[in-house]
């Protein structure tokens, strides 16, 4: 989806619950950010967190099985070099969110997401169908999370898949499972499956996703790992509950 300048992006993330905006990130920044991301996979700088701690179809067992210490994302990317937090708070960046949300001011969360997602061929797990918002806890389930693909992404690599304008619904409890997830054996849900849409990025290409917008991922069936960096915001005015995990470590103004 390329949107023109006449066209409102925020009536179209309204609508759909996503914004893909076409190679936001110049080149020499995609090669500095994978560089970096390389050299902290090998060897593993942490923290990580590992494809066998999150247990998700695909997986190893256990971290002390075959391909137990492969990660699954780098951790607090934010902190971890200049270059995360230049684009973190990109002007490209800050302006879409303002007019994807109306409102001037926006706040970077350190504890969802701020990570390098790394999906590695063989042992990398599927993700079932889930909203972010399930586990972060804010005045208001409104968030958008920006994802920047390092490489191309596939269905073969494990691309994202949404539901546009799932981001409305509201569901009831029996249709999801204990973690959270759409029960894929309830027919209502597999009806919900089939609207679903596959986002294919090159590198450089970003995806604006709400929290409440459904979404999965499958496994990475190439040979090359697929890299991607993941930042949340939210406005100034919907702060993190306190005592829960959104309000771990302090937002960052952006």
């Amino acid at each position: 989806m390329i949107h023109s300048v006449k066209e409102s992006v925020a009536d179209k993330f309204e609508h759909d619950g996503y914004l893909v905006v076409r190679k936001l990130a110049k080149i020499n920044l995609l090669r500095s950010m994978n560089h970096l991301v390389h050299k902290a996979l090998n060897p593993l700088q942490g923290p990580a967190e590992y494809e066998a701690d999150v247990g998700y179809p695909g997986a190893p067992i256990s971290r002390d099985g075959i391909g137990g210490h492969t990660p699954r994302r780098l951790l607090h990317a934010y902190s971890r070099d200049e270059i995360f937090r230049r684009w973190a708070a990109a002007p490209s960046i800050v302006d879409y969110l303002r007019q994807l949300t109306g409102q001037p001011d926006h706040m970077l969360s350190q504890c969802h997401h701020n990570c390098v997602m790394c999906k590695h061929p063989g042992f990398s797990s599927s993700t079932a169908w889930h909203q972010d918002m399930r586990y972060w806890s804010f005045d208001k389930p409104d968030l958008i999370s920006v994802w920047l693909a390092l490489g191309s992404e596939r269905q073969r690599n494990g691309a994202l898949w949404i539901i546009p304008g799932s981001h409305k619904l509201s569901l009831g409890r029996g249709r999801f499972d204990a973690n959270l997830f759409l029960r894929s054996e309830l027919r209502e849900n597999q009806e919900l499956f089939n609207q679903a849409i596959m986002i294919e990025l090159e590198p450089g290409d970003t995806l604006f996703f709400h929290c409440r917008l459904f979404h999965a991922a499958g496994t990475n069936e190439s040979k090359d790992v697929k890299l991607a960096t993941v930042f949340t915001y939210h406005t100034l005015q919907n702060k993190p509950i306190p005592g829960t995990r959104s309000n771990q470590f302090p937002s960052i103004p952006v």
